[in-house]
């Protein structure tokens, strides 16, 4: 048999104010009351969304959701869907000119290219050398298309993406 007994707690009251607006909030002479049945609640919030996994497990690396890329000495376009894509991987390169070496990651919306994510090398003298890894998250809308640029054969975008939701913010 379950027990009723009464609850005078200003946390929980400003919580419930806060949680239930519509309800008028706590009133003078109204008292909270609990009881010891317990009540089992089920939260069924990503099932409802679409999706059986976590959020951040929706992001994991995996052999059929993923697609490679390997960029140098060129511009390449890696992405042209909608959606939102995790983008990861390792960039490299050598340089033994005097000279400065940009290399990219662009959105362009069908005529316009916008630098995201750059990588910069250079040398007065002798040789320099980078390696950097990245992992970021871009939004591509409607024509719109991520590239990659690497300015010469020793400099490499080696990496891979993943859509991990469409534009709506659903879960992919």
């Amino acid at each position: 048999m379950a027990e009723e007994f009464t609850i005078k707690s200003e946390a929980i009251e400003s919580k419930i104010n806060q949680l239930l607006p519509s309800q008028g909030g706590y009133q003078a002479g109204v008292d909270f009351s609990a009881s010891t049945m317990v009540i089992p609640i089920v939260d069924l919030t990503e099932t409802a969304e679409g999706s059986a996994l976590r959020q951040d497990l929706q992001t994991a690396i995996s052999f059929t959701a993923n697609t490679a890329f390997n960029v140098h000495n060129q511009t390449t376009t890696i992405i042209n869907t909608t959606g939102f894509y995790r983008i990861f991987g390792s960039y490299y390169a050598l340089q033994s000119t005097t000279s400065e070496e940009l290399n990219t990651f662009k959105i362009n919306d069908g005529s316009v290219d916008k630098t995201i994510l750059g990588f910069a090398l250079e040398t007065s003298s002798g040789t320099a050398n980078a390696f950097t890894m990245y992992d970021f998250v871009v939004e591509l809308n409607a024509g719109e298309s991520l590239k990659i640029t690497s300015t010469n054969t020793k400099s490499r975008f080696v990496g891979s993406h993943r859509q991990i939701a469409d534009l709506s913010g659903n879960l992919t």
